[in-house]
């Protein structure tokens, strides 16, 4: 399945629920929720790859897991004087799925032969990496709001009946952070004709 679901989230999530016999609408339902935020990965670099042919844009949609994401989107913030690179894209896309194929298939052999994984603390390692994700992309008071949101809701809602909570956490963190930046454009006055006027006769009077 991991070949042709490039989605460890989705999976993580859909084998927990089916584990403990949630119906499958909830499955179905949680999973959507869970990856909505690719919505939004893909809305950010809409610009950047429009100009790519539509079968192009399609492999790429493929590989936009959260690791690839956060790779280009802080290259981009970092060199933001260099294009955007397909090539950088693609090679970061290529090592993530091929890491991915290669580690499902060492859990598949080597996960019969661990007893419990648990006591190897192996259900740490997802959290760990997207700490590691996460952090380098809160630049600004919005994005440390949605991940303040996500953990304080997911730490209230953790004895929801069938992990609801992962739901609620990620609607939260995408719902309130996206309307207060809707609010905060809505309210923010668009320069006017008198004010471009004024400050380029100060822009003159200063020379």
């Amino acid at each position: 399945m991991s070949v042709f679901v490039f989605a460890g989230s989705s999976q993580f999530v859909a084998a927990n629920l089916l584990g403990i016999g949630t119906p499958w609408m909830i499955v179905v339902g949680a999973t959507f929720i869970v990856n909505l935020r690719h919505m939004m990965y893909s809305a950010n670099l809409m610009k950047h790859v429009r100009p790519y042919s539509q079968l192009r844009r399609a492999m790429m949609a493929f590989g936009l897991t959260d690791e690839t994401f956060a790779t280009v989107l802080n290259r981009l913030n970092q060199y933001q004087d260099e294009p955007f690179s397909g090539s950088y894209y693609f090679g970061s896309y290529g090592f993530m799925y091929s890491n991915w194929i290669f580690c499902s298939w060492l859990g598949f052999v080597l996960g019969g032969q661990l007893d419990d994984p648990l006591a190897w603390g192996l259900d740490v390692a997802m959290v760990v990496a997207f700490i590691g994700i996460v952090t380098p992309l809160l630049v600004n008071h919005l994005m440390w709001l949605s991940a303040i949101l996500a953990g304080t809701t997911a730490v209230l809602c953790h004895d929801l009946p069938f992990q609801l909570g992962i739901v609620a956490s990620a609607l939260v963190a995408i719902l309130i952070p996206t309307w207060l930046s809707l609010r905060q454009k809505a309210s923010t006055p668009a320069p006017t004709s008198t004010s471009t006027t004024a400050s380029a006769s100060s822009l003159e009077d200063s020379f």
